[in-house]
């Protein structure tokens, strides 16, 4: 029996998530030693509707907070994770977000991308979800698992992202050679 094709359309890795126990401290080390940027913040991240939660984290006793996404040189950008605990007082664990570490890949298709992972048989955490607002608005993503546990994103936003529009330089994509 043959292996399905891997998933069409995947340009190269376009982000990497890390969770940080403070934002601002994070993003100064970046900035003043890696010599980053930010591109654009969002939050704090509190819905009535848990919509965070719904989506990105599952119950381990935190929600994100905020999130900042900074380019570093050439290569793809960091996007950092500020949690937040549930319980008033109880610092978060930084593992406390599922999505604390992923590594985001770039495609062209969403579509095609979700038929081909779930002909895969991978798990997928949340999405596609396509962001109108803020931003993130043009984005399209989804959460899925490797078959080890670690958390991926596939990012797709062919038309570009509403934060990225004002940049002299242009953001780091993956494309073809």
């Amino acid at each position: 029996m043959s292996m399905p094709a891997p998933i069409p359309g995947l340009a190269g890795i376009e982000h990497v998530g890390i969770t940080v126990p403070d934002l601002e401290a994070a993003s100064r080390f970046l900035i003043d030693v890696i010599g980053g940027e930010t591109l654009y913040d969002i939050g704090p991240l509190a819905t009535p509707d848990d919509w965070m939660a719904a989506h990105l984290v599952r119950p381990l006793g935190a929600r994100i907070h905020r999130l900042r996404v900074v380019k570093v040189a050439n290569g793809p950008v960091l996007e950092l994770i500020e949690p937040v605990a549930v319980d008033d007082g109880v610092p978060p664990r930084l593992d406390a977000v599922a999505i604390g570490f992923h590594i985001a890949f770039y495609v062209d298709d969403m579509e095609a991308a979700l038929a081909s992972l779930r002909v895969h048989g991978a798990r997928i955490e949340s999405g596609p979800v396509e962001m109108t607002e803020g931003p993130s608005a043009g984005l399209t993503w989804l959460y899925f698992r490797s078959p080890w546990g670690l958390a991926m994103e596939l990012v797709s936003y062919p038309a570009g992202i509403a934060a990225y529009r004002h940049l002299q330089r242009q953001v780091w994509r993956p494309h073809r050679a």
